[in-house]
């Protein structure tokens, strides 16, 4: 009941960000939007038919928002790593029954649904609590307004993204966490001491370039 939505490329500045992917995968992201009230901005490429890369920074044209950024912008350590350049930081799962999921989760670990927009399109979202988020590896979900999202409306990049993998030093409680929220095939899984989110990604030309969190 859920599947990858999109992966998440923090920057300090979109132009960076954008620098960063073209570099990366040859293909520049195109213009997003603002995020009125939240406090971001950004811009999209595409994966793939239902999947996208997502370049998110900070809005200089908006007021500093009440709440914190999400993806952890506002976070000290992570605006010092984004100084040394974009990094992925990570993933949105897509679900068609984002209430009953929260529900049978409860707050504590799947967050609180909140409504978003940008432009014509709108969705809700629930991030989980930053102690239950086992370092960005479990993703966030949302769900579309229109059931359909932002993936369909971007142009092809001749991106595709080949396999999404997480390590993490308890694989299994990580699996378990997936499995809950029916997420058990979305993403690799693999033990290592230190957690990390890497996207394997197909260039136009067919090499693979590896985007990893840490």
């Amino acid at each position: 009941m859920a599947e990858i939505d999109h992966i998440v490329i923090g920057a300090r500045t979109l132009e960076e960000g954008a620098d960063y992917i073209e570099a990366q995968l040859g293909v520049r992201p195109t213009k997003g939007g603002a995020h009125p009230g939240i406090g971001t901005h950004n811009m999209l490429l595409s994966l793939g038919p239902q999947c996208y890369l997502e370049v998110i920074a900070a809005d200089p044209e908006q007021p500093q928002p009440t709440q914190a950024r999400p993806f952890d912008l506002d976070d000290p350590a992570v605006a010092m790593m984004l100084e040394a350049g974009p990094h992925l930081l990570a993933w949105v799962a897509r679900t068609p029954v984002l209430d009953a999921v929260v529900t049978r989760l409860g707050a504590s670990q799947a967050g609180e649904v909140k409504a978003w927009s940008r432009g014509d399109l709108s969705w809700r979202m629930a991030f989980p609590p930053q102690r239950q988020d086992m370092r960005n590896l479990i993703p966030p979900l949302i769900q579309w307004d229109d059931g359909k999202g932002a993936a369909p409306r971007l142009k092809k990049s001749g991106c595709k993204l080949v396999a999404l993998e997480a390590e993490y030093p308890d694989a299994e409680q990580l699996r378990e966490a997936l499995r809950q929220r029916g997420l058990e095939e979305a993403l690799k899984v693999r033990r290592s001491p230190h957690p990390r989110l890497v996207a394997r990604i197909a260039r136009p030309d067919g090499t693979e370039v590896a985007l990893s969190s840490g």
